[in-house]
Order: structure tokens, then C-alpha cells, then sequence
């Protein structure tokens, strides 16, 4: 068989050069195409799949905000020499760009799986009464934290996180585990996310203005049970817990809404990384719109 049985999960740059309509994966804020593992490894099978670390792009004005990963993903598609349509898949922040980019260039998107993704409403959760979760994860924060860090080496950032793996990622194969713990200890990570913190709610504002496209939709939220249950696991407040689920969920919800035949599902015992909890339902929303 033509495909690549072993994949190399520290490269910038994914592409099983693999047969098949070809799926995009946009990862999450913060998040490696390795955690992708047991899917690639599964999708590679039927499809041709390609990722991208975004903060090994080199950007000429070191902003990253989605735009700047739609263009990524444009120049991506055009040195792969992808012309035929795309089903694309977007996880939390990467679910935003993959909106954006859907609505720029629908031509191109066979089918767009939105993976517990971040919503154009986003603002929404500002609203909420959350002074616990605020004082060490609102916006501000985090951008000062990613800052910090990416003034630091490699050996400094090993030092100072003592980068850990969750559970799911530690059922991954060792060296996909190794390359996960590397790409925790990259500088340009954290400048990447501080930079994309400061701008997303602006860019989500901006995607929000422009009609969505009447395409095949498939929306995968998580368990707001499950989540709430590992927050409290770690000591943060119920109450807040539920304000912040209760809302999040509303949002995914409503990206249900964004075309007329989209399907919703909900990944009971997943939290937000569904890829790692629910693999199974990433996949078979992409064969449900591989074949559609």
C-alpha cells in the first residue's frame, strides 16, 4: 500500500500522502497534531491527511491571528497540490479558523466537522459571574503567562513547566508521547498563542459579519457532565463550572444552526480534547461526509 505507515509526529508538517479525499485537521490553541494519533493512524487507511504546527510558520510581522492560518492552510493546499475538495476538520481554536476559512473559500470544503470548536459568540462567555476560573485563566492572563514563556529557551521552558502528559496522551505510543512533551518546550508556541489570545475575539467578530455556506456540517460537542466533574477534580468551584458549560454548550450548539441539514452530537465521557476521548465519533462524522 502507498500510504505512509510511519509518520514522524515532531515535523512542522503532516501529509500521509496517502489515497483519498484529503482531510484537513486544524488543532486546538496550544495543541500538536500528535494528539491526533489513533485518528490519522485510522484515517490514513481511506484518506490522504494533512496537519500543520501554526507556530512553525514563520510569520513576517509575528502576528498570528486565524487569517494568517487561513493563508497557511492556502499555501498548504497549493504546494500539496490539493485542488479537489476538502473535508475539514476544526478543534476549539482551530474550529474558528476552519469557520473563517469555510466561509472564504467554500468551493474548496467538502465537508467541515466542528470539533467542541470556539464559537463566533465567544464574547458571551465574558458575561458570565466567574471570579475563581477568571483569576488565573481570563484573557489578560493568559497572554501575559504566553509571553513569559516565550522569552524563554527550550531548556528553560523544561525547566519551568516540567512539561506532564494528560492521561489520554500517555496511552499514545511512546514516541508520539515524546514529541508531545517536545512541543511543549517550543518558544514560538507561546508567542503564537499569546498572539492569538489577544486577537480572537476581534477576528471572531469579523468572521461572524459574512453568511455561512450551505454545506455538509457536522458539529461534536463535549460532555458538559464530564467536563464539569474533571474541573471540580481539580478544585475550582461548581457553580462556576456549570455557568461556563451551561454556556458553552449553548454556543456549540448554535453552530449547529449554521447550515440547513447539520448534525449534532455530543461526546458523552469526553471532555474538550474529543479527539482523544471519542476518536470513534470523529470518524465517523468524516466517513458520514466522505460519503455524502
Amino acid at each position: 500500500m502507498s500510504f505512509r505507515s510511519t509518520i514522524s509526529y515532531s515535523d512542522p508538517y503532516l501529509d500521509t500522502k496517502s489515497p483519498g479525499t484529503p482531510v484537513i485537521i486544524l488543532t486546538g490553541m496550544g495543541c500538536s497534531y500528535a494528539e491526533w494519533y489513533e485518528i490519522i493512524q485510522s484515517l490514513q487507511q481511506t484518506n490522504r491527511v494533512l496537519s500543520f504546527h501554526r507556530h512553525a510558520w514563520t510569520e513576517g510581522d509575528g502576528v498570528h491571528r486565524t487569517s494568517h492560518a487561513v493563508r497557511q492552510l492556502q499555501t498548504l493546499l497549493r504546494k500539496s497540490k490539493i485542488q479537489e475538495p476538502i473535508l475539514l476538520i476544526g478543534h476549539s481554536y482551530g474550529g474558528l479558523i476552519a469557520q473563517e476559512f469555510t466561509k472564504r473559500f467554500p468551493e474548496q470544503i467538502k465537508g467541515l466537522v466542528l470539533v467542541d470548536s470556539t464559537s463566533v459568540d465567544l464574547h458571551e462567555l465574558d458575561a458570565l459571574d466567574t471570579p475563581v476560573l477568571d483569576g488565573f485563566s481570563s484573557d489578560a492572563a493568559w497572554q501575559e503567562q504566553c509571553r513569559h514563556y516565550a522569552t524563554k529557551t527550550k531548556e528553560q521552558l523544561n525547566q519551568l513547566l516540567k512539561p506532564v502528559l494528560t492521561d489520554a496522551q500517555q496511552r499514545l505510543p511512546k514516541a508520539v508521547q515524546s514529541a508531545l512533551i517536545d512541543f511543549q518546550k517550543e518558544p514560538a508556541l507561546y508567542a503564537m498563542m499569546g498572539s492569538e489570545v489577544e486577537y480572537w475575539k476581534a477576528d471572531a467578530a469579523r468572521i461572524r459579519i459574512d453568511p455561512f455556506p450551505d454545506l455538509p456540517l457536522i458539529v461534536i460537542a463535549r460532555d458538559a457532565e464530564r467536563a464539569i466533574q474533571d474541573g471540580i477534580d481539580e478544585g475550582l468551584p461548581e457553580s462556576e463550572l456549570r455557568q461556563v458549560e451551561e454556556t458553552w454548550h449553548r454556543l456549540v450548539l448554535r453552530q449547529a444552526t449554521l447550515t440547513e441539514e447539520a448534525i449534532f452530537v455530543t461526546a458523552t465521557e469526553a471532555g474538550h480534547s474529543i479527539h482523544l476521548d471519542r476518536p470513534d465519533l470523529v470518524l465517523s462524522a468524516v466517513t458520514k461526509l466522505d460519503f455524502t
